[in-house]
């Protein structure tokens, strides 16, 4: 009978921090949270983490393209992964994402804000379900509401690090005219919600200096051979493994800034409105007013 309670109270002492049975994570394993990485540069860099040891939560709107990639990262070893679907078009997908995470893991050590769209082809403005432009919702503020949601497992994680995957491509903010009901295009709605990423980052890697996270953006690469650039008829001048590099970079190097914007491996300089304070300072509380706004609300009561 000894023996037998021995066994009992011995099997919780393993090596292993989550998750379930099927995706068990070593408690060596780095964990790493990319959203958007069921194709084009999120899956490049899902895939070398993996091959690298890490265990990579993967998201995407597609459940048969995630689990498919959870499934070959799984069975090459010796990283591992599990998928996640969520829509970045709706805040409270978000936060069922998030919910979903913070009950699988007790940890976060990296989080790759990398999900996004650019509907260059379409001149029509389209809404998320929340009734905002949906390059702003789904490239920009449903990155700021689920990091918001995940910084209690990144405060768990060792040298926690946030990667805003943004682009040089910038067009100032109209505070006035944020959702672009008027003077619409493509064009400027992706250029706002990138610009937004970067202000963001500046402002946040100041407010999480005390708690030891490090959080930068950068623009990866220029026209990258990704399935959304061959989209727009785009002639490709860069790889999406150029991305990645850039990536990883700012995920593994011991010598990367805090705050910064990078332009591929190189420290840069991003639009001059993300260095404006006040204008930063308005977008942390529009921002903030967005996601914690009532359903049902019109963008013009928010």
């Amino acid at each position: 009978m000894k023996w037998i309670l021995f066994i009992v109270f011995a099997l919780p002492f393993t090596n292993v921090l989550a998750t379930d049975n099927i995706h068990p994570v070593d408690i060596n394993q780095r964990i790493v949270l990319i959203t958007g990485s069921t194709s084009g540069l999120g899956r490049e860099v899902a895939r070398s983490l993996a091959e690298a040891g890490d265990h990579v939560i993967l998201h995407g709107r597609s459940s048969e393209r995630g689990e498919t990639l959870a499934k070959e990262l799984n069975d090459k070893r010796p990283g591992s992964a599990r998928f996640y679907q969520a829509d970045f078009g709706s805040l409270a997908g978000v936060r069922s994402l998030a919910a979903e995470i913070i009950r699988d893991y007790p940890q976060l050590d990296v989080l790759i804000n990398n999900a996004g769209i650019a509907l260059m082809n379409d001149p029509v403005r389209r809404l998320s379900q929340d009734g905002y432009e949906l390059h702003f919702q789904v490239n920009y503020l449903s990155g700021f509401l689920l990091t918001d949601l995940m910084l209690p497992l990144l405060d768990k994680g060792n040298s926690p690090r946030i990667i805003n995957v943004a682009s040089i491509a910038a067009a100032p903010l109209d505070f006035d005219n944020l959702m672009l009901q008027q003077d619409y295009s493509p064009g400027r709605a992706y250029g706002q919600s990138k610009l937004a990423q970067v202000m963001y980052t500046a402002d946040l890697s100041e407010k999480l200096l005390a708690r030891k996270i490090t959080v930068n953006s950068l623009h990866p690469a220029t026209y990258m051979d990704t399935s959304m650039v061959l989209s727009l008829d785009i002639e490709p001048i860069s790889s999406v493994m150029d991305g990645r590099d850039a990536v990883l970079h700012l995920v593994n190097d011991s010598n990367v800034g805090n705050g910064e914007f990078y332009d591929g491996l190189e420290l840069s300089k991003a639009h001059a409105q993300a260095y404006d304070e006040a204008a930063r300072a308005q977008l942390w509380i529009v921002s903030e007013k967005l996601v914690k706004a009532e359903p049902g609300q019109s963008a013009e009561e928010r």
